[in-house]
């Protein structure tokens, strides 16, 4: 059987096409050898099931491994101590049953399954943490427990509770056999889950589970790896791609995140090649077959961009923060004690860069570019509506105009805007630009912005559009020192990108400005620049 990529529930190597963990692997391990209890809490579709898998093939001839998950257990379940406890039970008996773990006596098994199956209402937590120390006690290797998919158990006092159990079991498991390690797995940290369950004041003091250590694993996947798996596939299809480069793109919009990393290969296998632009595989992988993939991914109503999105509707400072960041350039220190930081970075939406808050990765951050700029308000704009009229003058020969498409936002600009103060710029002056600019590249081109220039008063706006790219810097004017530091930027820019000919559009408070367009020549580079 031919192997594909996946991104759809747990991924195998003998079937899928996959990074190669083994690192990973070994950096948890550390924390199981050590005795530790920890939460591997990371954003949805960011491959917890998958490295549990994993790690349970690698541990198994060590520990003994109870590898359970919660998901679709109904809320019932929760309902009191004994139906959670036999339901518990339940899931330790499973594994013995199906083979999943070995070294368990037919007696304790028998034992195991009459707790399971128990209707008289007497199994309790007492039972379960008697029964375990039994296990544990018997078992041939320490035992490990992993609980995957825990966020099904959220604002539950006898998921608490349970906790506490385990934390008692730690405490005295000098004195008696328990779990050598356990790990929960799900998007939530259980320390953000029990702030539900308890009262404010009580919830700092007596954590069920502040035992846990620390899980600072890099689940994301890096370029070596990227470039390992798609070397597997090139061994299988002969492609001709260029691997390290396409691994570098595929990290450089992603950032590692597992899921995006996949379905971008995916959509160049399975939806871009063959088609009518790419019409075999080795058209596919390349630049031009990857950013129609890209184009593919931005389109899709997929479960991961719906849970962004509607994250920004269930916490309206979290959306407050992010439109401050994309529009405005705003700084923002990376604080995880804030509560509406804390969110958005266990979402998996935020990353700490240097100490400033950051979009996850380029893919997000353009899915959140997308959905504010097509908000119905913003679309009634006239400088957008200007621009779908205007739109087909722009192409010609599949060559974008790029100095027409910023002579004709000057015009508008100057015409709708010229006397807004300075606040607005600030706040709107980006934004009308890429409004302006989304119509003429929609379905064709691609954008994405520098992020590590947005804080920085200037905001560096890449297009890559049929097989041209593009540098805009757009920026707010400080004063003529600071556009020639802009200037020479902007040139050491294109020199990075191996472009002769950027861009720059200026936002200029100054009432002896000129505006319009002009040519700038910086060393061997020609800058051209719009001024409103």
């Amino acid at each position: 059987m031919a192997k594909k990529f996946n991104v759809t529930g747990l991924c195998l190597p003998k079937y899928h096409y996959m990074v190669d963990i083994s690192d990973k692997l070994e950096e948890i391990k550390t924390y199981i050898d050590a005795g530790e209890y920890f939460t591997m809490n990371r954003a949805r579709q960011y491959g917890k099931t998958t490295t549990l898998e994993a790690l349970k093939e690698r541990i198994k001839d060590e520990y003994v491994v109870f590898s359970l998950s919660f998901e679709g257990l109904t809320s019932e379940i929760f309902a009191d101590e004994n139906t959670f406890c036999v339901r518990f039970l339940g899931l330790l008996y499973d594994t013995i049953e199906f083979g999943e773990v070995r070294g368990i006596s037919d007696g304790l098994k028998e034992e195991l399954f009459q707790f399971s199956t128990d209707e008289s209402g007497r199994v309790n937590f007492r039972s379960m943490t008697n029964i375990i120390i039994k296990i544990c006690r018997e078992s041939p290797c320490p035992v490990v427990l992993m609980i995957d998919e825990v966020d099904q158990a959220s604002n539950n006092e006898i998921f608490a509770a349970f906790l506490g159990q385990l934390r008692d079991l730690y405490m005295k498991r000098n004195k008696r056999q328990t779990f050598r390690s356990v790990i929960l797995a799900g998007v939530r940290d259980i320390k953000s889950l029990k702030v539900k369950m308890r009262s404010e004041n009580e919830h700092e003091k007596n954590s069920p589970w502040n035992i846990a250590a620390e899980f600072d694993v890099d689940m994301s996947l890096q370029k070596i790896g990227i470039s390992g798996m798609l070397r597997e596939y090139e061994n299988d299809y002969h492609t001709g791609m260029n691997i390290e480069r396409i691994a570098e793109m595929l990290y450089d919009y992603t950032s590692g995140y597992p899921f995006l990393v996949s379905r971008i290969c995916k959509l160049i296998d399975e939806k871009i090649a063959g088609n009518k632009t790419f019409l075999d595989k080795r058209s596919a992988w390349t630049k031009e077959g990857f950013l129609s993939a890209i184009r593919i991914l931005l389109a899709e109503k997929s479960t991961l961009f719906e849970s962004l999105t509607g994250k920004l509707k269930d916490y309206p400072e979290l959306n407050e923060m992010i439109l401050e960041i994309l529009f405005s350039g705003k700084s923002v220190p990376f604080r995880p004690l804030n509560p509406v930081i804390g969110l958005a970075a266990m979402f998996g939406f935020i990353k700490n860069r240097d100490g400033e808050v950051v979009i996850a990765n380029r893919v997000f951050e353009t899915v959140l570019y997308n959905l504010y700029l097509s908000k119905e308000e913003i679309q009634k704009n006239e400088i957008y509506n200007a621009s779908v009229r205007e739109k087909n003058q722009f192409v010609i020969g599949g060559h974008l105009n790029m100095r027409l498409v910023l002579e004709k936002f000057v015009e508008h600009y100057s015409s709708l805007y010229a006397d807004s103060g300075e606040r607005f710029v600030e706040e709107s002056g980006r934004k009308l630009f890429l409004l302006y600019l989304q119509p003429i590249i929609n379905g064709t081109g691609n954008y994405y912005i520098e992020s590590r220039t947005r804080s920085m008063g200037r905001t560096d706006i890449i297009v890559d559009y049929y097989k041209e790219q593009y540098i805009i810097e757009t920026k707010i004017w400080r004063g003529q020192e600071y556009n020639n530091r802009g200037e020479l930027q902007v040139a050491g820019y294109l020199e990075d990108y191996h472009k002769d000919t950027g861009y720059m559009l200026s936002f200029n408070f100054n009432k002896n400005k000129q505006v319009g367009v002009k040519e700038i020549v910086v060393g061997s580079k020609l800058i051209i620049e719009a001024v409103v």
